[in-house]
């Protein structure tokens, strides 16, 4: 599982000119599901998701988390996340899990991060998404949930 965040001053996503999910402050995550993953992935990044120390203290230093600072979560499934662009110009995503259990999986996510205190909110599951976001820092970090067994 991977995952792309991004501290946010605030996001929205619009699908077919609906706002279906916004954020006044926090994180917005694109989080892709490969065929391998497991709730086991899923629950890696959430711990590490809403743990992380990226929000600045008083003196101005990454040292706080998303709890900490009582930030949410805009969460938007994204496969393009596993493209395969090695060969061609046109990728391939044979990595990227099958819809529905990546849909599966994805809801386990937000389920996780909801069970650790934090208000999220969504896109919608497959559907063409336009995300607006004010990116602060800019502060983006990629996180694989395979990166867990060399830790």
């Amino acid at each position: 599982m991977k995952a792309v965040i991004q501290r946010a001053k605030q996001a929205r996503v619009v699908v077919e000119d609906n706002t279906e999910g916004k954020i006044d402050f926090g994180l917005v995550v694109l989080l892709g599901v490969s065929h391998d993953d497991t709730e086991e992935d899923a629950e890696y990044l959430a711990k590490k998701i809403v743990s992380l120390r990226i929000f600045e203290d008083e003196q101005e230093k990454m040292n706080l988390s998303l709890q900490d600072v009582g930030g949410s979560v805009l969460s938007i499934s994204q496969f393009t996340l596993y493209a395969d662009t090695r060969k061609g110009r046109r990728p391939n995503f044979l990595a990227a899990a099958k819809p529905d259990p990546a849909k599966h999986l994805y809801g386990v996510f937000n389920q996780l991060l909801e069970e650790a205190g934090t208000r999220v909110e969504t896109g919608v599951f497959g559907a063409d998404m336009q995300v607006h976001l004010t990116n602060d820092g800019p502060v983006t970090l990629i996180l694989d949930s395979s990166d867990r067994s060399r830790s």
